[in-house]
């Protein structure tokens, strides 16, 4: 790793208090930047994003996603920590804290305000920073690119009866044109961008080699986009830590709880089913990070801008590039005790955990 990549955590760090200060001394900079939106989707920080998630894409190899399902422990570990433990244990967490443990510290009028912002980000697995954070641990593009699309078509049938039920709400509008845009902006078009400079590069250079060259060189900028994006979204809530830093400290509580727990359920059990870690760190990775442009939008639509449900999504903003990034530097960290590629027998089949005597 180059001196820069190494110290990444450093760089975020730096990012982060210039973003809460820019947002400070030019408030109207970052007021007119937020303003640059539709359907609740920054332009851009989705251009941001774009530029982080399309290095990626190049690696992506069409020809090799027919054989994804060959290995589906991955997939299974995925959709059962995203869709059957997260969002559950996001809301248990919300009571316990909110209706419990905080109950003095906080007014009881807001407290399901708090609940309903954290059922919102559980029920929201990412969808375009999870490239991101497979690059950073050398995770498997290829499936990474099949996890992501399986909670996306999981999402559009699943998030609005989910949150409907965690809240105890029937009527819950999801806003389609967030989800949808979101999708398109942050998979689809840096995917289609991403395979044609692949077919062209295959074209003209005649190999894999130069397609690994060529990621090489554009790597840069899928860091410094990811940089430019934590300016921007700090600068854009920086004066919410500055006013309320006592409440941002609380919510912040149950979100890291629920981050760092959800990581090592599924990261335990990828590493206990014996899963490759260029598999196993992504998809610890996309449980742990979560939709917040889908959460931060429907807080707003449910409960409108200044509620405590909004609040909680924007601070789950906040606190998601550190966490992630630590948890990127643990799974590089601990990536020799999983196996490189996924144990077979002579004959192609897995072989049993428990093999007879």
């Amino acid at each position: 790793m180059s001196v820069f990549d190494r110290f990444l955590s450093l760089w975020v760090a730096l990012c982060i208090v210039a973003g809460v200060a820019l947002g400070t001394v030019f408030p109207g900079l970052f007021q007119t930047l937020a303003g640059w939106e539709y359907a609740s989707v920054n332009l851009l920080v989705a251009v941001l994003i774009w530029a982080m998630v399309y290095p990626m894409m190049v690696a992506v190899d069409f020809s090799s996603l027919s054989h994804i399902v060959d290995r589906p422990k991955g997939l299974i570990i995925t959709v059962v920590v995203n869709w059957l433990i997260k969002p559950f244990t996001m809301a248990a967490l919300g009571v316990l804290f909110f209706e419990y443990l905080f109950a003095d510290l906080i007014d009881p009028a807001n407290a399901g305000q708090y609940i309903a912002g954290l059922i919102l980000l559980g029920a929201a697995p990412c969808t375009a920073m999870v490239f991101v954070w497979s690059h950073l641990t050398r995770g498997d593009p290829n499936y990474t690119l099949v996890q992501v699309s399986l909670n996306d078509i999981i999402m559009v049938f699943a998030f609005a009866p989910l949150v409907a039920f965690l809240l105890g709400v029937t009527d819950i509008e999801v806003p389609w044109e967030t989800l949808l845009l979101s999708v398109v902006l942050y998979v689809v078009i840096p995917l289609a961008a991403g395979a044609a400079t692949r077919a062209a590069l295959i074209r003209h250079g005649g190999s894999e080699t130069a397609v690994a060259r060529f990621t090489a060189r554009v790597k840069p900028v899928s860091i410094l986009g990811l940089l430019a994006t934590v300016v921007l979204l700090f600068g854009f809530q920086g004066h919410v830590i500055l006013d309320q830093p006592l409440l941002i400290g609380l919510i912040a509580v149950p979100l890291l709880i629920q981050s760092y727990g959800i990581f090592i359920i599924a990261y335990a059990a990828a590493w206990l089913w014996r899963v490759p870690y260029k598999i196993a760190a992504p998809c610890a990775l996309i449980g742990t990070s979560n939709f917040f442009e889908l959460a931060v939008a429907v807080a707003i639509g449910l409960f409108g801008l200044e509620s405590g449900a909004a609040l909680v999504t924007v601070v789950g903003v906040l606190v998601e590039v550190p966490v992630m990034l630590s948890l990127v530097a643990f799974a590089n960290r601990t990536q020799k005790h999983f196996p490189v590629e996924e144990p077979t027998t002579a004959d192609g089949r897995q072989p049993s955990r428990h093999p007879a005597p």
